[in-house]
């Protein structure tokens, strides 16, 4: 009895305190920052200030080195993309806190994530050191084109297409239906804050989900017309989102949309089980 009791110990403490509280709500804290940056510089976009910086993380990057003390914030954002990277991870080891977290699935879908917050604090970490880098959307045709050049290229490259589309799309679905709500530990909050967190979460979900799709939908253009050109980063898929009957205005929806996923990933960070 009491082993089982030892070892159900372990397990809690493994999926919720201590180290692993500590990394989660600091890379979601680090996460917030970038959406909310990338947010604003696409809101400039329409007012004609973008200043020249894209928006995407390297202009989020850039806008934070402006700052005071900007280069301590970038290594800052660095470090939580890490905590970030190592908390997938963890979860991909463990499992999600919550009901059915130990489903493969979802320990699959956190071991993605985590090569991709890997992949982006590498980035971040460059920029920091003075790397400099490249746009987002130059990195998108890089590869786009490396990927066609390969044997198959073109179903490899509409398949990833697909794939991001189609998580931009369960983004949406899962924010329009509040699936964030069974991650949050909100009992004894008041309704007016948990309301502003539905708020945040929903329209935050929604206009993420909608860059995701509509970059994926770019990417699988560009291999049916065997054209990397035609693949698009997130500033040329925000930019893309004026070309549209809304025209500017849909830019400005999803650009504040941005913003408040951010905010909402700071409420994350204080109410997430995890």
């Amino acid at each position: 009895m009491r082993g089982r009791t030892a070892s159900k110990g372990v397990l809690a403490a493994s999926r919720g305190g201590g180290v692993r509280e500590v990394v989660a709500r600091c890379g979601l804290l680090a996460r917030g920052v970038l959406y909310v940056l990338v947010g604003l510089l696409a809101l400039r976009i329409v007012s004609g200030g973008g200043g020249g910086k894209e928006a995407d993380r390297q202009g989020a990057l850039q806008e934070l080195a402006g700052k005071p003390l900007g280069g301590l914030l970038i290594w800052a954002v660095g470090i939580g993309l890490v905590c970030m990277m190592l908390w997938c991870l963890s979860e991909a080891v463990f499992g999600e806190a919550g009901p059915e977290g130990d489903k493969p699935g979802k320990r699959l879908a956190s071991a993605g994530r985590a090569v991709f917050y890997g992949v982006v604090a590498f980035s971040v970490f460059t920029f920091a050191a003075g790397g400099g880098g490249r746009s987002g959307d130059e990195q998108s045709r890089d590869v786009t084109a490396k990927a066609l050049d390969l044997p198959a290229g073109r179903w490899l490259v509409a398949a990833a297409g697909l794939g991001i589309a189609i998580a931009g799309v369960v983004i949406a679905v899962q924010a329009a239906r509040c699936s964030f709500r069974e991650h949050l530990a909100m009992g004894g909050v008041p309704a007016p804050w948990r309301k502003a967190v539905d708020v945040l979460g929903v329209t935050g979900g929604l206009a993420r989900g909608s860059v995701f799709a509509a970059a994926g939908g770019f990417i699988v253009y560009a291999a049916l017309r065997y054209d990397p050109a035609q693949a698009k980063g997130i500033d040329d898929t925000l930019r893309s989102f004026t070309r549209t009957a809304a025209g500017p205005w849909l830019l400005v929806a999803v650009a504040v949309g941005l913003m408040l996923f951010g905010v909402f990933c700071w409420a994350m960070a204080r109410w997430r089980q995890v």
